[in-house]
């Protein structure tokens, strides 16, 4: 298992694995698939272009020809391709559907009829919906509350039904939330960063008093790594980081690194179904000998400091005419203004 397929491997995390997978495992082949919407950037991997052992193509996972193609020439497929924001998936359900749900069958028939080795879903907490107490464990129901994790349990459910109708080798992971470099800043910490580099309003939710999980990106990449080589095929595994934080616990701490007052954060309306918390319970993975290794105080210093001496990385998402978009559509019109 030597030659990869990474959909969605432009965006955050597809791509931060890609580069893990060029690094860890030398020998490997990675071939990128990604459609390079507002959030793919062939800049997160201009550090590995040069890479022989890497290729990028872009396309959409729902191009079902192409899609053909490029896994009759690997032996494994990591998915990350996906619409992830939850923002977006309210104001635009139908885009959430199509990319992750009809993408990911496209995938798999396509696996299918390739005799893929490993086909990993890499998913998210968000399926098993609020968590008031405890700790979601892999066979616990999903409860999705927004139309960004219905479509992620959705994806996840046409994996699980291949594998049990075709015997597709099949995992999938449930990942927390997760920063690190190359975050789209349309994501909390990214946010929280770069608006204060600014000097800019930091808009949070509610009372800011969600709980989420949190675990560096390259943590996240090394689990990945884990189940797709020493997982049981059929199973699902939770990779949390074992860092629950309020948000406005989070926004305290950026405006510490930065040095910048606690009166640039605005709180404004909630969002609909807004969960309050997840949790994950991460035992079955540690049977692996996985567990995350990046300090949570650590991570998050490092991460500040990447989006300080990576303006030119970010400041052109936020001028471009997406980010316009994205004020006037979707900040806006959650917040209440």
């Amino acid at each position: 298992m030597r030659r990869l397929l990474v959909t969605g491997g432009a965006g955050f995390i597809g791509s931060n694995f890609a580069r893990y997978m060029l690094r860890e495992h030398p020998d490997y082949q990675v071939v990128v698939l990604d459609k390079l919407t507002y959030a793919g950037n062939l800049a997160n991997l201009a550090d590995v272009q040069d890479n022989p052992n890497y290729r990028f193509v872009q396309g959409d996972i729902c191009d079902q020809q192409l899609v053909d193609g490029l896994v009759a020439e690997v032996d494994a497929i990591v998915n990350f391709a996906a619409e992830t924001h939850v923002d977006r998936s309210i104001l635009d359900a139908g885009s959430f559907i199509q990319t992750d749900v009809h993408g990911t069958f496209v995938l798999l028939e396509a696996a299918r009829r390739h005799g893929i080795e490993r086909f990993l879903q890499v998913s998210t907490d968000e399926v098993y919906g609020d968590i008031p107490t405890g700790s979601s464990r892999e066979g616990d129901p999903h409860c999705p509350r927004s139309p960004y994790s219905a479509s992620k349990a959705g994806g996840e459910m046409m994996v699980q039904a291949y594998h049990t109708t075709y015997g597709l080798p099949v995992l999938i992971t449930r990942g927390s939330n997760t920063y690190g470099p190359y975050q789209y800043p349309e994501k909390l910490i990214p946010v929280l960063v770069t608006n204060a580099l600014d000097n800019i309003e930091l808009p949070i939710y509610g009372d800011g008093m969600q709980v989420r999980d949190w675990l560096y990106v390259l943590d996240h990449c090394s689990g990945i790594d884990a189940v797709l080589h020493r997982g049981e095929v059929g199973e699902a595994y939770n990779l949390g980081g074992g860092n629950e934080r309020a948000n406005l616990e989070i926004v305290g701490k950026v405006l510490d690194l930065l040095e910048k007052p606690r009166s640039l954060i605005k709180f404004v309306k909630d969002r609909p179904g807004h969960d309050r918390r997840y949790s994950l319970d991460c035992t079955k993975i540690r049977t692996l000998g996985w567990k995350p290794a990046r300090d949570f105080e650590q991570g998050l210093a490092e991460t500040v400091e990447w989006y300080v001496s990576q303006e030119a990385w970010w400041r052109p998402l936020k001028s471009g005419e997406y980010w316009e978009y994205y004020k006037q559509n979707y900040a806006n019109k959650m917040s209440g203004r």
